[in-house]
């Protein structure tokens, strides 16, 4: 089984590396620190399992994850994140991930994780499988930033976190003036009038650090 880790932590690749090595001894892994260098990796060589982080420097794992089902890619991916799955998980789905589960999940559970989800198999969580069949909210009950598209809430992260327009604008391949249009879109659907109140409503929400 071919595996690529995309953490920019040592110490979580390191930890999940061990989790596949026990689960798989013959398993290859490969590791990549940044959303560019595992995109860069999965040019080069077919993975059976990515297992991806969402929060890092520069283009962000739901990028990537984005980026490798455009390419229909056959990849089974598990995103892996700090933030609960009530704030990231249902977008990973919608993007094609396989599963989802945060970093403070316990050992057994990361190893079924792995294995269902090698297998071709999906994972959520009990907790989370409870929510989806439970929750019936309507659109006028959803929280502000649900309501963004997937491209929106991908910009709406960014100008929260304080990346310039131009900067957004060469992560996402797109111009400045698109982003310019996207962010002009986000604070009409959010109710609110700037850059800071952004970053107020991403911090109060769990959606930054």
């Amino acid at each position: 089984m071919n595996v690529l880790i995309v953490d920019d932590h040592s110490i979580v690749r390191m930890a999940l590396k061990n989790i596949v090595t026990d689960m798989n001894k013959t398993s290859i892994i490969d590791e990549a620190i940044n959303g560019q260098e595992a995109l860069d990796k999965i040019q080069n060589r077919d993975y059976d399992l990515i297992i991806l982080d969402i929060s890092m420097p520069g283009i962000s794992g739901f990028s990537v994850l984005e980026t490798i089902k455009s390419r229909n890619n056959k990849s089974h991916i598990l995103v892996l994140s700090m933030y609960p799955q009530e704030q990231y998980a249902m977008r990973a789905f919608r993007l094609g991930a396989s599963g989802y589960l945060s970093k403070d999940s316990a050992y057994d559970e990361l190893a079924i994780a792995i294995k269902k989800i090698s297998d071709g198999g999906k994972y959520i969580t009990s907790a989370f499988a409870e929510k989806l069949i439970f929750d019936k909210k309507s659109e006028y009950g959803k929280v502000p930033h649900e309501k963004l598209s997937e491209r929106e809430s991908q910009v709406m992260i960014m100008l929260a976190k304080g990346i310039p327009v131009s900067e957004i604008a060469k992560n996402l391949f797109i111009s400045g003036k698109t982003v310019s249009t996207y962010r002009a879109r986000i604070l009409i659907k959010m109710v609110l009038r700037k850059n800071a109140d952004l970053t107020l409503y991403a911090i109060k929400n769990n959606l930054i650090e």
